[in-house]
């Protein structure tokens, strides 16, 4: 651009450039066109996680079951860089067995705790989360898998101090609540007198197998200190919760009903002679949901090995398992495969199919799998329409699995994932805090599903007047009159 005060071309001569610049690339890419053969792509653990969820409805934490994906040019879902080491193999393995049972339902399963934890330094001044009751402070709320039909066992642990044995604002007696889906579990007195004490803050209840929202807050029943702001140096103002861990099943009565078992059965045999029929449609169903792709009669054979195997020594849902386990590790489901037409040129360039185009569609929006809508217009031929295609981009970026593309795409694209690990200068900034370093990364995440979901110039990126805050953001940059 020309310095300031420097001439500069008329809006006529700026558009005359931009036209030819477009008309001169056009021409170029018609009479040289090379895109290239795209490289088989593997899931990463995050795509992979998302691929489990729309596929049998199961949360699980792959972070846990998978190593972390080498990354290229700063994005971990570079097909190049994806390779299978045979430690991931053997983690493949273990994971596909461990989510077939927790999926369909393991009588034998033995007990495990999870635990969830808030990072120490956050400040629990307020209502966390909005699926905490109104009139609460701090605490956390989860949602987790309970696998049978069984007893299980809630256990909080309350918010330490710097020198992680004190625990922090209980000097007065408080409130502690514990709920499973809403409904109030039980409601413990802490503080005062035991303030030292914790050990008891415990339930066991019966819990029906699939996903529950797991709460633990404090009633605020008291209010903030006049001249008290909520930053670290005084979070032994306020009480909070440190972690809540669930343990479990115990005394298991059956694989319940769940959102994944209702998933995984589309049929159920009505007797013996019915088995084969009901399990050959219910594999092929995983099977086409799985590979993205509608599977082909030959395939059926070898799909229904692992299930006729099971068979013979267990029970029907046995067999369904051994059959999803097998799915699980197949290369047409960790990788995304495309493959060139029957009669395509060697070197020439060709229209990605339909079913391809769904499986690249869903993997870029929602870095998971295609819904059963996508992938039944790809199978039709119908998504190469213009105004199908422009419907469904909509429909997807509308659905909450959107929220992906901001927050793998913006994560690694502007490091906000390394805001987690960063520790500033406590000289420089010494009330910065966990609450702190949440807001901070939550206002660049809005910003951006704000440009997508509401169709902005992508130059908003660089001249917008206006932004997302809350008040502990607000109160670092100066800007008054936000509360909330």
């Amino acid at each position: 651009m020309p310095p300031p005060g420097a001439p500069h071309p008329d809006s006529v001569t700026y558009d005359s450039l931009a036209n030819y610049l477009e008309n001169a690339l056009d021409q170029a890419a018609e009479t040289r066109l090379n895109p290239g053969r795209p490289a088989v792509y593997r899931l990463n653990r995050f795509q992979y996680a998302n691929a489990i969820r729309d596929l049998i409805g199961l949360d699980v934490d792959s972070a846990s079951l998978l190593p972390a994906d080498d990354s290229g040019y700063g994005f971990d879902n570079i097909g190049d860089v994806l390779t299978v080491s045979p430690m991931l193999l053997e983690k493949y393995l273990s994971a596909a067995g461990k989510i077939s049972r927790l999926a369909v339902g393991d009588p034998s399963l033995s007990p495990t705790s999870s635990e969830y934890q808030i990072p120490p330094a956050t400040v629990q001044s307020e209502r966390e989360s909005g699926d905490l009751p109104i009139g609460s402070r701090g605490g956390i709320a989860v949602r987790h898998h309970f696998p049978l039909d069984a007893e299980y066992v809630i256990k909080v642990r309350l918010q330490r101090g710097k020198d992680a044995t004190t625990i922090v604002g209980i000097s007065e007696e408080r409130q502690l609540d514990i709920r499973l889906d809403g409904a109030r579990l039980k409601l413990f007195t802490v503080g005062g007198k035991s303030a030292e004490v914790d050990d008891a803050l415990e339930v066991r209840i019966p819990v029906k197998a699939g996903p529950h929202l797991v709460a633990s807050t404090f009633l605020k029943d008291t209010v903030k200190p006049e001249g008290v702001l909520d930053t670290a140096g005084n979070q032994a103002f306020f009480e909070g919760v440190g972690s809540v861990s669930i343990a479990g099943p115990y005394a298991a009565k059956g694989p319940g009903d769940t959102p994944s078992r209702r998933r995984i059965f589309v049929c159920r045999p009505q007797g013996p002679a019915d088995e084969e029929t009901c399990a050959r449609k219910i594999i092929s169903t995983l099977a086409r949901r799985a590979y993205r792709r509608p599977i082909n009669k030959d395939e059926i054979p070898a799909l229904m090995i692992p299930y006729q195997s099971a068979r013979k020594t267990g029970s029907f849902e046995e067999g369904v398992r051994l059959a999803l386990q097998r799915i699980l590790v197949s290369p047409d489901f960790l990788f995304r495969v495309e493959t060139d037409p029957r009669k395509a040129i060697s070197g020439s360039a060709y229209r990605v199919s339909d079913v391809e185009l769904a499986s690249r569609l869903s993997s870029f929006l929602w870095s998971s799998i295609p819904d059963d809508e996508l992938l039944g217009l790809g199978e039709r031929g119908k998504l190469k329409e213009p105004a199908v295609l422009e419907q469904q981009v909509r429909r997807m970026l509308a659905d909450f699995r959107a929220n992906t593309l901001v927050s793998n795409f913006v994560g690694q694209w502007l490091y906000l994932r390394n805001i987690e690990t960063v520790l500033p200068d406590p000289s420089a900034f010494p009330d910065f805090d966990e609450n702190l370093r949440v807001a901070l990364a939550g206002e660049t995440r809005l910003f951006f599903e704000s440009m997508l979901r509401e169709d902005r110039s992508l130059l908003d990126l660089l001249r917008a007047d206006y932004t997302f805050l809350n008040e502990r953001l607000a109160r670092h940059y100066g800007i008054p009159g936000i509360h909330g």
